[in-house]
């Protein structure tokens, strides 16, 4: 081996190490801003291979330099994936996620830029919304940072921020429940399923309670948001009814407590949207292109 190919060997082996430190941070940030974890990997590759084909020399900050590679390729897919989500069969929620894949969450925020109800209400924003909003809360860059990264003003992504954040409060502010309420409310809610106690599941639903079921169209589920509590009752309670609990469990899904159900042979994953001790939000994701990275068996 020739000294110059000796040397560029190192140099290539120096650029695997710094991204790698990276990788977890820039999964977090991509899964963040797509709501899918297998766009994300696919956009930290794409980020990989852009980082060992630059010229390093010229990259101050790896960490800055890498997290724009990401976002601004995440902007693009946003851009593209609203037609396809609009078309997609029934409700679409995120893929969700093992929170371990992307490190320990340090932070409140990280906490609550993972969890599930926080990513579905981050739908709505749009895609430069929803970036400033992610490097802002979960990161806490500054706005002079996040306008590097965006190529935009720093007013204009004060603003950004704050219609995405007036836009996720709604008049109501965000809240997350401790640890170990959020698990004592699933198993109350778990208990009054199972048993068929409408008065108990009532009682730990809000009056505009929603469900969402995605199946992407490729198992049975419903294809609309069932609004109103006496709606979500009656679906709750007809489905325990109809259909064999073969499976429950407690597990972690986006770094809080979630049901792993396996009910008349369906594997579903149900997640909860909680505010002052009710149930507002019941996801259930049956879609089983996106359970491949949760279940008993991925947070054993």
């Amino acid at each position: 081996m020739t000294s110059g190919a000796r040397n560029g060997a190192v140099e290539q082996g120096g650029a695997v190490e710094v991204f790698e430190e990276h990788r977890r941070i820039l999964l977090g940030l991509a899964y963040r801003l797509l709501g899918s974890m297998w766009d994300a990997e696919d956009m930290v590759q794409d980020a990989y291979l852009r980082w060992t084909n630059t010229d390093r020399k010229q990259v101050r900050e790896p960490r800055a330099f890498l997290m724009t590679v990401v976002t601004r390729l995440a902007l693009d897919q946003l851009r593209s994936a609203r037609a396809s989500r609009e078309a997609y069969t029934g409700p679409w929620l995120p893929e969700p996620v093992d929170g371990r894949a992307f490190g320990p969450p340090d932070t409140a925020e990280l906490r609550d830029t993972l969890s599930y109800a926080t990513l579905h209400m981050m739908e709505r924003l749009s895609p430069p919304e929803r970036a400033v909003f992610v490097l802002r809360e979960a990161f806490d860059l500054p706005y002079d940072e996040i306008a590097e990264i965006l190529g935009s003003p720093s007013a204009t992504c004060r603003q950004w921020h704050h219609r995405a954040v007036g836009r996720l409060a709604e008049g109501r502010g965000r809240f997350t429940p401790a640890a170990g309420d959020h698990t004592e409310l699933l198993r109350r809610f778990l208990s009054a399923a199972q048993n068929g106690d409408v008065t108990a599941l009532a009682e730990l639903l809000a009056e505009d309670a929603i469900a969402y079921n995605d199946g992407g169209g490729k198992v049975r589920a419903a294809l609309r948001p069932i609004v109103g509590r006496p709606e979500v009752l009656a679906f709750v309670a007809g489905l325990m009814s109809r259909y064999p609990l073969e499976e429950a469990h407690l597990i972690e899904a986006n770094g809080e407590p979630a049901i792993w159900t396996v009910i008349g042979g369906q594997r579903q994953l149900v997640t909860f949207g909680i505010r002052d001790g009710r149930i507002h939000e019941i996801f259930g994701i049956l879609n089983p292109d996106k359970l491949s990275g949760v279940g008993p068996a991925s947070t054993a």
